[in-house]
Order: structure tokens, then sequence, then C-alpha cells
């Protein structure tokens, strides 16, 4: 039986971005309507670091202010794990769960969208192949570059990186540089949605033709992606989808139950507007 009526989320990241990224809102939907059956909420708290995140949680568990806790955005050597089990906070990791399997998780699979968005693309002709990613701590970020580099060598490929940080400057900024290359990519594949969007503004300026003379592939379809013109393509994911099956995580947690080992849904190729055969194919 739940104490509090509250479950916690601290999200270590820019406040500006969580205005104009849809994922999270749409993740959290899912997870309080699921929630909502139990009468329970979410607690959210927003900070810049993890430092100010793992304080956050000793301040709830001093307080006794949740029943328990969801961790996102894991990344390489995360402290956040050990630092919840010896406050004695139940936690549900989520994401690139790569620790133990006796610690409730619900996993996402990322390498295997990052193989079928490069199918899509080499079936397309593309060989000039770039990806706007992003923290490359996340270990999703790790996981997908990972993905990314075995899939091209396969096919004798060597993809261009460059690091963002999710927000639309950085998705304008690295693609000017792309499209400022000798040879410039003919698609690129971007880590989330606001940062494609701002792409296809950059090549637009640039005088780059999407999709004639460019290919584009967003992460997490939104409103945004369907509203562009032309439309991007996207390795879409039911976000939605996501947060009820983390919610019901939660809930068997702070019941006591056994915790079902959860996938989220997995990511798939929607094709749009913004992919077309590579215009040296």
């Amino acid at each position: 039986m739940s104490r509090t009526e509250a479950i916690g989320l601290v999200l270590a990241r820019p406040a500006r971005l969580l205005g104009v990224e849809p994922f999270f809102m749409e993740f959290i939907a899912g997870i309080e309507e699921k929630l909502a059956e139990r009468g329970l909420s979410v607690l959210l708290h927003v900070v810049a670091t993890h430092d100010e995140e793992i304080a956050t949680h000793r301040r709830w568990a001093e307080r006794g202010l949740v029943d328990a806790v969801v961790v996102v955005n894991l990344t390489g050597g995360d402290r956040r794990p050990a630092v919840l089990a010896g406050l004695g906070l139940p936690a549900v990791m989520v994401g690139a769960w790569d620790g133990g399997p006796d610690t409730p998780a619900v996993i996402t699979d990322n390498a295997a969208p990052v193989r079928e968005a490069l199918d899509v693309l080499f079936g397309l002709g593309h060989r000039r192949i770039a990806r706007v990613t992003g923290p490359a701590e996340l270990v999703h970020t790790r996981a997908r570059t990972a993905a990314l580099r075995e899939g091209c060598a396969a096919v004798g490929v060597e993809p261009v990186l460059v690091e963002g940080d999710y927000s639309a400057e950085a998705g304008a900024e690295l693609t000017a540089q792309l499209l400022r290359r000798p040879e410039r990519p003919t698609a690129v594949l971007y880590d989330n949605d606001v940062m494609a969007v701002a792409g296809l503004g950059v090549a637009k300026e640039h005088g780059v033709r999407v999709p004639e003379d460019l290919s584009l592939i967003a992460w997490d379809d939104s409103t945004l992606c369907r509203l562009a013109s032309p439309a991007l393509s996207t390795m879409s994911v039911d976000v939605h989808r996501f947060g009820v099956l983390v919610a019901a995580s939660v809930l068997e947690l702070i019941d006591g139950r056994p915790v079902v080992r959860r996938w989220s849904p997995p990511a798939r190729f929607t094709a749009r507007g913004s992919t077309a055969t590579a215009p040296d194919a």
C-alpha cells in the first residue's frame, strides 16, 4: 500500500528543453495514466546535474516524500543506482540499462532501430551517412553509436558523428557543419525530433533540397515531425505506452510483488517525405 501517493521523477536536463521536446511530456502522461488507477501521481523535479538529482533523492528519502523513483538517462559509471540502494529508496531503471538482472528495469533496445534505419538508408543507395547524437555519456547514445559503427562497417562505410544536446540550437549548428564538409552526407540520422526539425530548416537555408539532395531521419515521432515540410521520416516509438509500462513496474515494486522484466516499445521506421534515393545512387 502506498504511503505517500507519489512517485518521484527527477530530470537532469536543461529546463528550456522540456518546453520544446515532446518526449518527456508524453512519457510522463503515460506514467500518470497508469498511476491514476491507484490514485497516485508523479512528483517531478527538474535539475541541471546528476549531483543535484542525487541530492533531491536524498531529500525525498529523508522526508519520506515518495514511495519510489523512476531513473532515466543512465550514464556510463552512473552513481544513482548505488546511491538509491543505499538510501533504501525503491527505484525502477528506465532505458538502456546494462546492470544486473535483479534490478527492476524497463529496458530499451537501441541497437535494433539503428540497424533498421541503416537498412532503409542503404536500400536507398546512401553511403555518406552522418548522425547528430545526444550527449556521449548517455548509455543509450553509446549503444546507438556502437550499432551505427558496426552496421556501417559491414558495408564498408565510415559514418560521420557529431555530438549534440537535443536542442534546436545544436541541431542547427551541427547540421550546418555537416553541410559545409567537402563531401557532405547524403543522409543524416538525428537522435531526437527537435534537432531533426532544426536540421531541416538549415538545409533549406543552404539551398539543399530534402529529400532530393539530403535524406533526414528523426528519432522519436512527434507533431513537430508530422507538421514539418516535408514531413520528417522517423524512428517512431510509442512513448505514451513506454510510460504506462514503467508505471506498471513501479506499482509492482511498491506493492512488494516480483517486478516483471519489461522492454519498452521498439522504435520502428516511419517513412514520410524526408527520405528518398541518394542523389549519387
